[in-house]
Order: C-alpha cells, then structure tokens, then sequence
C-alpha cells in the first residue's frame, strides 16, 4: 500500500514548519538522541563531499596543506587568549571525567582549534624560512549555547574547514583574504547555486580573538539574514598568546601574521532553504547524490521489456552521470514522480513502451516541471545542457530574491517599518558607534556585515541610527 507523506506545510506560510518538513521526509537528515545534534543521511553528506572536493584541491594548489589535531583542548590553553576564551566560554562543553575517575584538568571539546594548534605549531617555526605554514582542518566542532536549533542553520555539532595561516609580514597576511573569500564565493556559485554578500563585520560581532572578521552572509526565504563562510584577521593576538616566534631577516625576534578561515554545513541548510518548494527538496545538480532517476512506466505484460530497456538506458547514463533505476514494482509511477520530487533530485526520465518505439524518452526538470520529449540518440547532450541551464537559473532566482529584498530607509524609523513589514535586508549609513550598533539590536536586528561594494558610497550617507556623517554603508537585518 502507497503511504501518504508528501509536504504538507506551505513554504510562503510557514517557513520553519516547512523547512523542517522537507529535511526530514525527504530523508535528507534526521534527528538524533543528542539535542541539537542532527545526522547527515546519504543526499546531505554528499552535498558536504561536493563542496570538499571542489575547496579542497583549491587549498593545495594555494599551499595550504590537510592536517589533523586532538578535539580535546586542556583548559590551560584554551585560557591562553583571553578575548578568545571569553568569547567562546558559554558554548564550550567540557569533559571531568575518564570512566569513574575525575580528570586532573578539564578538557574542552573542540569549539574551534586555535589553541591546541598553536601550542604544538610554536615549536615548529623558528626562522622566516619556516614561513608561510598553512594548514587546514576538515572537521567537527562542539558549540553548545542555544536555546532553539535548526539543522544546518544552527546545530551543537557541525562540521566545516578550519583553515590556519602563519606569515612573516602583515602584508602577505593581508593578501590572502580575497583568495579565500572569491574560492569560497565560487563554491556557493557554482556547487550550491547561492549568492552571498561579503564584507567586514562589525567590532562586536568578529570572532573571539580576531583583528577583523569578514563574512559572506545569506539572506533566507522567511527574511532572515544569516552568517556563511568567513575569514578572520587574528593579527598577532594568538602568535604572542602561544609564543609563535620566529628569527626575521634581520635576525630579530618576530611573532607570526595569522589568519584563519571556514566554510560550514550551514550553506547546505542555505541551499535547501534557497531552492526547495512546496513539492520539497530542489537539490542543484552540480551537488546531487542522485542527479537522473529513470521511471518505467509499465503495463500488464510489457513489464520485462520496458524494465530491461530502462536498465540499459542506466548503465549507458551512469557512465557520465548520477543514475537511479527505480523499478519497484510496489509503488505506481505516480508515486515514485512525487517521491523523487520531494528528495530533488534534479532530472526525471520516464520510459514507456511508446517511447521505446519511438526511441525518445519524456525528461523533466525538477525545477521548472518542464517537460522534454528527447531522442535517445541525443540524451546525453541533452542532460548536459539542462544542467547547465538547471544550475544556472537557481542561482539567477536565488539573486533575483536577493535583490528585491535589499531595501534602502530614508531613516531609522522607516527602516524599522521594512523590517517589520517587507523584512530582507536593509541598506543603511552608520557611524561607526557601538551606540549606533545598540540601537540597531534594540529593534531586534544587527548590522550583518559593511558590504565591500557598497564602501565607496559611505560619504554620500548619513548615519540611520544617529544622522551624523557615516563612515561606512552597513546591511542591517534581523537574523539567526
């Protein structure tokens, strides 16, 4: 019997209600017996390989070499920096005991590594020539302080990159933001299919221990902003910390430049977010554990003929791309259209014994619904171009939504109204001040980040909050 689980809440209505939905019935992950703890099934790790397997060759070919630490972290060096450890104190768990033994000193469950690499990297640079050193991590970090989770958006345990640099000089330091940030720009662009707005954070709102933060951030469906892949300028707060010195040119005593750097799973809540409907899960083909499913549309005694050619289609079809045969006898080609829709995957060939004597098949996009009578002959070069075309108009609509949610206020009480009302994000002059910023949260909002693009304009703005001259053009939104 075919069982009824189709998405039942509307996207445009209630966006929490069906965001959880299409992550859980279209099995792309599931909840577990740790609070706030999700795991990743099969379609949504895949989609966190994808994004690996195009950053991390890009890393090595900029030097920055894999490596691995303890997710352990002994308190007395977590403690080394104070901004760090403060900023992070509320969200670290702790471990006291080993079995039915009280441990001699606390170990904090990795919240991010800085301390427990630079405690061993110190030992390994001791003259420039021993820099740069670049290193990265992919792994899972443990961020405990939050009342209201949502997988992928904000989780207790996520996975990402951590990447950690060590220069000589300021300027080579500095040097590499831009690198990082376009190869992490492009990776949504091109694997996930979703705009970002990169630029610096605010004083209040960098990373613990950081010089400057700068962030890309993502605006969702609902309105809310939200935090994407960053890059951190720690300066030289954690090289002096942790006694990372090295012998400079002159044979002077030197503290290393260091940046750090992550793109997270939250860009695949991003994605789903983004591009799924009322149907469910849209998954961009580029990231698609499944990216074609073949439905053969049998009846009565033409089964065996209709099944064989449709295996035949899938082992032809599978040397270029991701193929699923479903020939579960079952379930009705209905059902198997509307269950594959749900889990996004992003083409659907149905193959029936007319289609077979014509030597066509009908190939629909998720996305669109559009349907395609296609030759055999031309398949390939067809599913080619569609996706193309399929990666290429998420993203487009992705940007158009974007755009037409970034408002400009006349004034503060008018920004007001556009976040109450219209949400999005609104772009806006601002001082500077941390009482500016205040003001800003007091409404329930934040400044996300001072967009790069939007800098030059700074003069021609007067501050939303105060009305004084601005020094920089922020995107102010309520956020996650």
């Amino acid at each position: 019997m075919e069982e009824k689980k189709g998405i039942t809440a509307k996207k445009g209505e209630n966006f929490s209600e069906w965001y959880t939905q299409v992550l859980l019935k279209s099995e792309f992950v599931d909840y577990t017996a740790v609070s706030g703890a999700m795991a990743m099934r099969p379609d949504s790790y895949f989609v966190w390989e994808s994004v690996q397997k195009f950053v991390d060759p890009r890393f090595k070919e900029m030097g920055i070499h894999n490596t691995s630490f303890p997710m352990l972290i002994p308190e007395k060096l977590l403690s080394k920096e104070s901004a760090h450890v403060e900023g992070f104190s509320p969200e670290v768990a702790w471990v006291t005991k080993a079995g039915s033994s009280d441990l001699e000193e606390r170990l904090a469950v990795r919240p991010t590594s800085e301390a427990i690499m630079y405690d061993t990297v110190s030992k390994w640079i001791r003259s420039w020539r021993d820099l740069p050193m670049k290193l990265n991590q992919w792994n899972s970090v443990v961020r405990w302080e939050f009342k209201h989770p949502t997988p992928f958006i904000r989780t207790r345990e996520f996975l990402w990159n951590e990447g950690h640099t060590l220069y000589a000089t300021e300027a080579e330091a500095a040097e590499e933001r831009d690198r990082i940030l376009s190869l992490y720009l492009e990776a949504l662009r091109d694997h996930l299919a979703i705009p970002g707005i990169p630029g610096r954070k605010t004083e209040s709102e960098k990373f613990a221990g950081a010089e400057a933060s700068y962030s890309i951030e993502h605006l969702l469906p609902d309105g809310k902003a939200v935090q994407g892949p960053d890059f951190h300028s720690d300066g030289q707060r954690f090289s002096k910390a942790f006694e990372i010195s090295f012998l400079n040119k002159e044979e002077k005593k030197d503290y290393a430049w260091q940046n750090t750097f992550a793109i997270t799973t939250r860009v695949i809540g991003v994605m789903v977010a983004m591009h799924g409907d009322d149907k469910g899960m849209v998954i961009p083909p580029m990231v698609a554990r499944i990216q074609l499913v073949i439905v053969p549309i049998t009846k009565g005694d033409n089964r065996d003929k209709v099944v064989a050619e449709a295996a035949k289609l899938r082992d032809t079809l599978s040397k270029r791309f991701r193929v699923h045969l479903d020939d579960d006898d079952s379930t009705s080609p209905g059902w198997k259209y509307n269950h594959w829709e749900m889990k996004g995957v992003p083409m659907r060939i149905e193959i029936g014994e007319r289609d077979i004597a014509a030597s066509s098949v009908v190939l629909v996009r998720r996305d669109t619904s559009e349907k395609m009578n296609v030759r055999i002959g031309g398949l390939e070069d067809k599913i080619n171009e569609t996706i193309r075309h399929m990666q290429g108009d998420l993203y487009a609509k992705a940007e158009k939504f974007l755009k037409e949610n970034t408002h400009k206020a006349k004034d503060f009480e008018d920004m007001k109204k556009i976040l109450e009302n219209k949400r999005g994000i609104v772009e806006a002059g601002w001082c500077g001040s941390e009482e500016c910023e205040e003001k800003v949260k007091a409404i329930g909002a934040k400044i996300t980040n001072m967009p790069f693009d939007r800098q030059a304009e700074a003069k021609s703005h007067t501050c939303i909050a105060c009305g004084n001259h601005a020094k920089h053009v922020a995107n102010v939104a309520k956020s996650y």
